[in-house]
């Protein structure tokens, strides 16, 4: 298969290109909001990095169901995902896997101890959303391991430090084919001193009918790749007086949904998992006239139950437990310095009928500077030591330069980045008897993943609030972890292993590089007196090879080229949203259950709103426009076109 745009891809981008340029006049300054992801709070412009901030109201109108959904449509974010409306997805960034991408929650941890496929369960229904703020890059030296490929912080609306009173409640309810049922709703209260909001969302369908498919050998039954995802969430906060501020959240996260061929290909794949977590979170803060002290903790419960295949016994059940303190002083020296300290301390627990129990403790200390010796000039240098159990003392440093030039925006980062093994890595399969070959197997010597990040960029602002940006990013890292198809002969841990099988063994993989380019345009104006229209679009171009030509699961699985595009218009009582994404990736094969992973697809969304009065509005919304038959996970088929439409209210 040739791999090229389609026709109509190019002709929307050229006309949407061309009508942003004629008319993009007289807009206000987009770099007016302050990032919090970078600890110091500061102008995009003033960071070093390449940061996109994504307001809540606007997740609102895309076409979107989730925060999967969401994240496959931001620029430089990909998502490979193994079902749609939020069952399961890996996020990652800048050819980084899944696990080295961090997930904050108001700027607390949420990667999960078992296993970093689960690190999309946010426990966030997008009603709550003030925003969310993605860093592309190495972020270690701020937030510790995981922080290799970049960070993506969900602000809540109860920890945005708006003083504004607000009253609202909103939502919308959906139906759609193969009984879909999806709704949100929120509400959020702000009054005086007193802040309180929630909300609920649901993505419920009996899933699309897989055929059997009949093979030489077997025949594989068909099924649906059913799904049902439930989130809650409430938020209070309350200030205590001028300077103490006292803030909680609590949410549930519930998923129940077929997972067969989510993480093998193998034809006796009739998997079914249910997971359960529930996060919590508090917060004390005190603001000064040149100073503020935060202290946090948060805690996630978490339960996961996976059944193989109910032919045979293949259950598996996991309890995981993650503790997570912070606190965190910033001191404004003057209008040139700005100092940050901090420290962090976690502990992880794991209870699993195939991996054990196991509980790691970890800690770190952390100092950020920023110097301004001028209007132009932004210095950023970040300081951090950590100690965990898995890879005793390491040091982690990032620096970061800024200079701004009129409508000219130059940047340049480099730092270093860590990430130990997670439960999975280490420990899967590990108390299983009889391990059938070609299973994935743990490796409990696992050594801890190092790396070095560098980039420069260009930000470019021809009118106001319309932003282009260039960033040219490398990595070089050591001792990877992959998974690498290896005899059993060549394994220390083979005391469950049939003799002379192969197993997808847990490795650490020697020196890998990365390289990479990513190109944005961002454009926000008004149409008219009550329009609107909001556009991104985004290529990222990524390039991964390691020294020893090993060929493993994960590191070369990320798309080659990615596009991406979300567009919102607002006119009168009429809003259209659609959301493109085109990628290229290298092709696979699984002839033992008889699938392809192509090497290339793209697929469109979109949603049409018309508001029938000031409270109510109409809502219908097309996933996969073009029914185009694709998959990202090898063996996990996406759904073809689905049609949804309901009811919208916002009072």
């Amino acid at each position: 298969m040739e791999n090229k745009l389609t026709p109509y891809f190019l002709s929307f981008f050229l006309m949407l290109s061309l009508t942003s340029i004629l008319s993009a006049q007289s807009l206000e300054e987009i770099d007016t909001i302050y990032v919090q992801t970078t600890r110091i709070p500061l102008k995009a412009s003033e960071t070093g990095r390449n940061i996109s901030v994504i307001e809540g109201q606007d997740i609102q109108k895309m076409a979107v169901t989730s925060l999967d959904d969401l994240f496959r449509y931001i620029p430089g974010l990909e998502v490979q995902s193994r079902n749609a409306f939020g069952a399961q997805g890996d996020i990652t960034m800048r050819g980084a896997t899944f696990s080295q991408v961090l997930v904050l929650v108001d700027g607390m941890k949420l990667n999960d101890p078992l296993t970093a496929h689960f690190n999309s369960y946010i426990p966030v229904t997008p009603a709550e959303i003030d925003r969310i703020e993605v860093l592309r890059g190495a972020a270690s030296a701020l937030y510790g391991a995981d922080a290799v490929g970049g960070v993506i912080n969900i602000i809540t609306k109860g920890y945005n430090n708006s003083q504004e009173a607000e009253n609202r409640a909103e939502g919308q309810v959906n139906y759609g084919q193969h009984r879909l049922v999806n709704t949100q709703q929120g509400f959020s209260i702000r009054k005086d001193r007193l802040y309180a909001g929630g909300g609920f969302s649901m993505n419920q369908s009996d899933g699309e009918f897989i055929p059997e498919k009949v093979l030489e050998d077997a025949t594989l039954e068909g099924y649906n790749n059913f799904f049902d995802i439930k989130t809650f969430g409430l938020s209070l906060g309350y200030q205590l007086n001028d300077k103490w501020r006292l803030q909680a959240r609590t949410a549930y996260d519930s998923r129940n949904f077929s997972a067969r061929y989510f993480y093998t290909t193998s034809p006796a794949d009739k998997a079914v998992e249910t997971a359960r977590n529930w996060w919590n979170q508090i917060s004390l803060s005190k603001t000064g006239l040149n100073s503020s002290t935060e202290f946090k903790l948060s805690y996630r419960n978490g339960t996961d139950r996976f059944v193989f295949s109910p032919d045979f016994p293949s259950t598996n059940l996991h309890a995981t437990q993650f503790w997570n303190a912070n606190v965190n002083h910033l001191r404004i020296i003057n209008d040139d310095l700005s100092i940050n300290v901090g420290g962090q301390l976690d502990r992880r627990d794991i209870e699993s009928t195939d991996r054990g129990d196991h509980n790691d403790w970890h800690y770190g200390l952390y100092a950020m500077g920023v110097f301004r010796p001028g209007k132009a000039l932004s210095l950023t240098t970040s300081l951090r030591l950590d100690h965990d159990d898995n890879y005793g003392l390491e040091f982690t440093p990032q620096l970061n330069v800024s200079y701004v030039l009129s409508a000219l925006t130059f940047r340049a980062s480099a730092g270093r980045s860590i990430r130990a093994a997670d439960y999975t890595e280490r420990y899967v399969s590990y108390k299983l008897e009889n391990l059938t070959p070609g299973r994935n197997l743990g490796n409990p010597a696992l050594a801890a993943e190092r790396s070095w990040s560098e980039e420069i960029g260009l930000d470019y602002r021809p009118v106001k609030n319309w932003q282009l940006k260039a960033t040219a990013f490398s990595r070089q890292s050591s001792n990877l972890i992959d998974y690498v198809l290896t005899n059993e002969r060549d394994i220390a841990n083979n005391q469950n292993l049939q003799a002379g099988a192969d197993y997808l063994y847990a490795t650490n993989i020697a020196n890998v590089q990365t390289q990479g380019v990513e190109l944005e345009s961002w454009l926000s104006r008004p149409l008219g007196k009550q329009g609107r229209m909001s556009w991104s679009l985004g290529y990222t171009y990524l390039s991964t090879s390691n020294d020893d030509e090993v060929a493993s699961v994960y590191l070369s699985s990320h798309a080659r080229h990615l596009i991406s595009t979300n567009l919102i218009l607002e006119t009168g009582k009429i809003e259209l949203a659609l959301n493109g994404l085109y990628k290229q990736r290298a092709g696979r094969l699984a002839s033992a259950i008889d699938t392809r992973l192509d090497p290339d697809y793209q697929v469109w969304n979109i949603r049409l709103g018309y508001q029938l009065t000031a409270q109510f509005g109409l809502n219908l919304q097309v996933h996969n426009f073009f029914d185009e038959d694709y998959q990202d996970i090898l063996g996990a088929p996406m759904p073809g076109r689905w049609v949804m439409g309901g009811l919208r209210f916002g009072l």
